[in-house]
């Protein structure tokens, strides 16, 4: 009675199979591509939506980076009839005209500028 133990065989690989296989690992997986280099928009398109703590509970949402082209004043009578708040443009030195809404409007925001079309999902970033 002999016994035997199983024993699977193993394939050794050479060090220039090894590194072949390694180099096609790494070709599938570009760590550097959201860096810019994509085609979602640039940060200078984006429209930033952020909320601001006021005194208490208050709070007020901006709207800001929206392109020049648009009627602004238009959008912020839209948004003060859809979400029933109060609003106002001011002008910014930095990011142009800058849209205030009285409470925490942002989903509200990014679903009437996405629905009517007048920004894509991924232009519109949530702050806050």
């Amino acid at each position: 009675t002999s016994t035997k133990t199983y024993q699977p065989q193993t394939t050794q690989l050479t060090k220039k199979e090894t590194m072949a296989s390694t180099k096609l690992q790494f070709n599938t997986f570009d760590a550097f591509e959201d860096a810019g280099d994509g085609v979602g928009p640039s940060a200078s398109e984006k429209v930033h939506v952020r909320v601001q703590q006021r005194s208490g509970r208050k709070c007020i949402t901006t709207v800001a980076g929206l392109a020049d082209d648009l009627d602004i004043k238009r959008i912020c009578k839209a948004f003060k009839r859809n979400f029933s708040c109060n609003g106002a443009v001011q002008k910014d030195e930095e990011s142009g005209e800058v849209i205030q809404l009285s409470g925490d409007q942002r989903t509200n925001v990014k679903a009437f500028l996405v629905d009517q079309e007048i920004c894509h999902g991924d232009s519109v970033v949530l702050h806050g």
